[in-house]
C-alpha cells in the first residue's frame, strides 16, 4: 500500500479519497508524486538541516562550557582576590 504525504491536511500529491493511507513522518512516505512535490522536498531539508544544528550546537555547547569551568577552578585555586577575565561581567573577584 502506499503511504503519501499529508501536509496542511491534504496530501502533498494532489489525490483524493477516504480510503488514502497518509501521514506527516517524513520517513514513512513511500508515494513518488508526493516526495518531489516542494512541500516534501522542504520539510525534509528542514528536518535534515535541524538534525545538523542540534548535532553542532551539542558538540559546540559542550566544549564551551569546559574551558570557562576550568578557568574558574583555577582562578578560584590561587591565592589571594584574582580578577576574573574579560567576558566574566558582574564578577569583580573570585
Amino acid at each position: 500500500m502506499v503511504t503519501h504525504y499529508k501536509v496542511s491536511g491534504h496530501l502533498a500529491c494532489g489525490h483524493h479519497g477516504s480510503n488514502l493511507i497518509s501521514t506527516t513522518e517524513l520517513n514513512r512516505v513511500k508515494c513518488r508524486s508526493c516526495r518531489n512535490t516542494d512541500a516534501y522536498k522542504d520539510a525534509r531539508r528542514d528536518q535534515r538541516n535541524a538534525a545538523r544544528r542540534a548535532a553542532r550546537k551539542a558538540k559546540s555547547q559542550h566544549t564551551a562550557t569546559d574551558w570557562r569551568s576550568a578557568w574558574t577552578e583555577r582562578l578560584t585555586a590561587m591565592p589571594g582576590l584574582q580578577r576574573l577575565p574579560r567576558g566574566f561581567h558582574g564578577q569583580a573577584f573570585v
